[in-house]
């Protein structure tokens, strides 16, 4: 039976990586995944997702306004296709994750989301919030904090290394503009909420 998966962490927990792990284990088994990304994120290019250790994939992308149910038909009917993995799921909206619970229920194709679970401000992603609504399974992908505790939260640093409070909820970065840290080490990065 199909169902919607929700990989989610703070940044540099390896989500990327076991995501491809995933997919290179489907294609060892001689079974097709497909891959997709937001088209937001190019860190690694274009279509492709690249892990920090330095392994990636090529994959199609989506928009904001992607039909997600319409482009995996579409995929489908290309050929044979064992399972959908999105990267950088925090990046859906809300109604594409419905169109992912659509592709589970109704195409019965288990589809893997792997994304962000909060921003730098400690606020959900809208993806991800609906991923946390809507999903059959969620799996905390963990890492940790500089004190050795998990890291659930990550904070932005501005160009001058000082910690960002406000500013748009999504701003392309890797380790050079993001940290993570346990909520203890958050709180005092960004002053006690």
């Amino acid at each position: 039976m199909a169902k919607l998966y929700f990989h989610y962490s703070t940044m540099n927990a390896g989500k990327s990586t076991i995501l491809l792990q995933a997919a290179h284990n489907y294609q060892e088994r001689g079974m097709a995944p497909y891959l997709v990304t937001a088209r937001l994120d190019d860190r690694a290019g274009q279509g492709r997702i690249a892990s920090r250790i330095g392994i990636g994939a090529e994959a199609d992308t989506f928009a904001p306004t992607t039909d997600l149910f319409t482009q995996i038909a579409a995929r489908l009917q290309a050929g044979p296709c064992a399972c959908v993995f999105i990267d950088e799921a925090q990046f859906l909206t809300p109604a594409q994750v419905w169109q992912l619970a659509r592709v589970v229920d109704d195409l019965n194709l288990p589809v893997m989301c792997y994304g962000l679970r909060v921003d730098f401000r400690g606020e959900l992603f809208p993806g991800s919030a609906a991923l946390l609504a809507l999903a059959d399974e969620m799996r905390e992908v963990r890492t940790i904090c500089h004190c050795g505790k998990k890291a659930t939260m990550v904070v932005r640093k501005a160009a001058d290394g000082s910690v960002a409070r406000d500013g748009d909820q999504v701003q392309i970065g890797g380790n050079e503009t993001y940290v993570s840290l346990c909520r203890r080490h958050w709180r005092e990065a960004v002053g006690d909420r």
